[in-house]
C-alpha cells in the first residue's frame, strides 16, 4: 500500500489518468495475488457492463434498452450463481429426490469461489440498472470505469459502492488533503483494533465453543453466541473501517457501512445500521421495484420476506443463511403490522449520555434477537443450529459457564468487550469511534497511543481471514 500511495501522489504529476491507471494496476495486482486466474472474471464482468452502459446511453428504444439491462443482469447473476450456488442446487436437487424415495447421484464440481464476487457483481449491476432507470449517465471513460469496479480498498468485502457515488470521483482531479488522510489513518487504526483485538480474540473461543458445543453447558453456548456476535461485528465493520480509511488516503470518500448497529432499539433500526451498503442495495434494486410499501400491509410483508430471503441467500449457499434471513423477516413482522418499522430514525439517547430505561430495554431485547439469529449464521448446518439452540436452552444454562483454554485469554477477551462497547457508545453519533479531530492534541495522541498499545498487547496475529471474504 505505501508503494501505491507514493506512485499515486508523487509520480503522476497529479494527472487524473495516470492516477487512475496506478489504482487500476494496483487493484488488479491486489486481486490477482489471491488467484490470478480470476482476474479474467472481473475484467469480463467489467467489459460487459461497460459496453451495456454505452448501449443503454445510445438507445431510446424501450425493448432494446430492456434487452440490454437484462443481458447485464443475466450474465452477472449467472457467473455469481455458477461459482457460488452450483453445488448447493445440485445437492438440494438430489436430496429432494431422496426424500421422495428415488435417490439419485449428482456430480459435485470442485469450484473455487472467487473472492469478492458477490460484492463487485452488485457494484457493476447498480451501474447498468441506474443507467437503465435514467438515474445515471453512462461513461465512455473505460479507465475510470474499470478502476471503479476493481478499486482495491473495498473490492473483496465492500462497502458495495454505487456508481453514482464512487465513479464520479474517478473523473475529478484529486489533490492530497492532509486532514482527510489523517482521519483515514484514525479509521484504519480503529478498524485494526476491531479486527485483531476484538474479532480475532473472540473468534478463538467462538470457534472452540461451536465446534465442541455437544460437550459444553448451555451457559457456555450463550457465551459462544455472544463471542460470535462481537467477532462478526469486529471483523466485518473492522474491514469496512480499514477500506474507508485507506480510500481516504487516495482522496476518495466511501459510504459508511456500519453505524453502531448493536445500539439499535428495534430490528428495523438494526438493519438501517448494519451492512448499510447491502441493505440499501436490496431496498433500491429489489424492495422498491417489487412495489415497496405502496400496496398495503400484505405487500410490505411479502416484499420484506423476499428481500430477507434473498439477502440470506446472498451470504452463502447453505440453508442456514436462508433460515437466518427468514428469521430476520419474522422479527420485522410485528413492526410492520403495528406500523412502527420507521419509528427509531434518530440516534439513541440523542443529546444525552445515557439511554432511558425504555431505550435500554429496547436495545437489550434487539441485541438478544440478533445474537439468536447469528447462531444460524455461524452454524454449519440446520441440524447443528437447532441442536446448539436446544442445548443452549437446557437447564445447564443456569450453571456457571466453562472457562476454555487459554483461560486468561478468554477472560480478558470478555473484559475487552466492555470498554469497546463504552467507546462506541460515546462515539455513536460519529462516522467512526476515533473521529476525534475536535479534541485537544494531548487527548488525540493519548487515544492513538492507547489503541496502538492495545493492538500490540492484546491483538491476535494468527491466521484469521476476514469472515466476509467467503461471501
Amino acid at each position: 500500500m505505501p508503494i501505491v500511495f507514493i506512485l499515486h501522489w508523487f509520480t503522476t504529476n497529479k494527472n487524473i489518468k495516470s492516477q487512475n491507471a496506478v489504482l487500476l494496476v494496483a487493484s488488479y495486482v491486489f486481486y490477482g495475488w489471491w488467484d490470478w486466474r480470476f482476474l479474467s472474471l472481473i475484467i469480463f464482468s467489467s467489459c460487459i457492463d461497460y459496453f451495456v452502459g454505452i448501449g443503454l446511453g445510445k438507445s431510446n428504444d424501450k425493448r432494446k434498452r430492456k434487452l440490454l439491462v437484462l443481458t447485464s443482469i443475466f450474465i452477472n447473476l449467472s457467473l455469481l450463481g455458477f461459482f457460488k450456488y452450483f453445488n448447493f442446487f445440485a445437492e438440494s436437487f438430489a436430496n429432494a429426490f431422496t426424500l421422495l424415495g428415488k435417490p439419485i447421484e449428482v456430480s459435485r464440481l470442485n469450484i473455487i469461489l472467487p473472492v469478492g464476487i458477490s460484492f463487485y457483481t452488485f457494484q457493476t449491476l447498480s451501474y447498468t440498472i441506474d443507467i437503465y432507470k435514467q438515474r445515471l449517465e453512462p461513461t465512455l471513460n473505460a479507465l475510470s470505469f474499470f478502476a471503479y469496479v476493481s478499486f482495491f480498498p473495498q473490492l473483496v468485502a465492500g462497502p458495495i459502492e454505487r456508481a453514482s457515488n464512487l465513479l464520479p470521483q474517478f473523473y475529478k482531479k484529486r489533490v492530497f488533503e492532509y486532514d482527510k488522510a489523517v482521519d483515514g489513518m484514525r479509521q484504519v487504526l480503529w478498524g485494526l483494533f476491531k479486527k485483531v483485538v476484538i474479532a480475532d480474540n473472540c473468534a478463538q473461543f467462538a470457534n472452540q465453543i461451536f465446534e465442541n458445543y455437544t460437550n459444553l453447558s448451555g451457559s457456555t453456548l450463550v457465551i459462544g453466541a455472544i463471542f460470535f456476535t462481537f467477532q462478526i461485528y469486529g471483523d466485518f465493520s473492522g474491514y469496512s473501517d480499514i477500506a474507508i480509511g485507506i480510500a481516504r488516503f487516495f482522496g476518495f470518500n466511501l459510504m459508511q457501512n456500519f453505524a453502531f448497529p448493536y445500539f439499535s432499539r428495534d430490528i428495523a433500526e438494526f438493519w438501517r445500521r448494519w451492512h448499510i451498503s447491502l441493505s440499501t442495495w436490496f431496498r433500491d434494486y429489489v424492495y422498491i421495484p417489487l412495489g415497496g410499501s405502496k400496496g398495503g400491509t400484505w405487500m410490505k410483508i411479502k416484499n420484506t420476506f423476499i428481500i430477507f430471503l434473498v439477502s440470506g441467500f446472498w451470504h452463502g449457499a447453505n440453508w442456514t443463511f436462508l433460515v437466518w434471513g427468514f428469521l430476520n423477516a419474522c422479527y420485522f413482522l410485528p413492526l410492520i403490522l403495528s406500523n412502527r418499522n420507521r419509528n427509531n430514525l434518530n440516534s439513541v439517547a440523542e443529546n444525552k449520555v445515557f439511554p432511558s430505561i425504555k431505550e435500554l430495554f429496547q436495545i437489550v431485547i434487539t441485541f438478544c434477537l440478533v445474537v439468536f439469529g447469528w447462531i444460524f449464521f455461524r452454524a454449519e448446518s440446520l441440524d447443528m443450529a437447532f441442536s446448539y439452540i436446544v442445548r443452549m436452552m437446557s437447564i445447564s444454562t443456569f450453571m456457571p459457564f466453562q472457562i476454555l483454554t487459554p483461560k486468561l485469554q478468554m477472560l480478558y477477551s470478555l473484559w475487552l468487550i466492555i470498554p469497546f462497547i463504552a467507546i462506541e457508545w460515546l462515539q455513536r453519533n460519529q462516522q467512526h469511534a476515533l473521529a476525534i479531530a475536535s479534541k485537544s492534541k494531548a487527548f488525540r495522541w493519548t487515544a492513538y497511543i492507547s489503541v496502538f498499545m492495545l493492538i500490540i498487547t492484546f491483538g491476535f496475529f494468527g491466521k484469521n481471514e476476514f469472515i466476509y471474504f467467503q461471501f
